[in-house]
């Protein structure tokens, strides 16, 4: 099995850092888990991936 991007040792300092999800009084599409989200960004600089190439379950 491949070792995760971002594992937990990693997400436990990172995930204090990061801010609070802002209310949305008029709705909107949800929003991504932070985890995810920096698991794609990750991804797309570690591979050199286009951003647009990002594999759909990476989204």
């Amino acid at each position: 099995m491949a070792r995760p991007l971002v594992p937990d040792d990693l997400w436990a300092a990172i995930a204090p850092l990061l801010p609070p999800e802002p209310p949305k009084p008029k709705g909107g599409r949800p929003r991504l888990p932070d985890r995810a989200a920096l698991t794609g960004i990750l991804f797309v600089l570690k591979s050199g991936l286009p951003w647009e190439m990002l594999p759909a379950e990476m989204r």
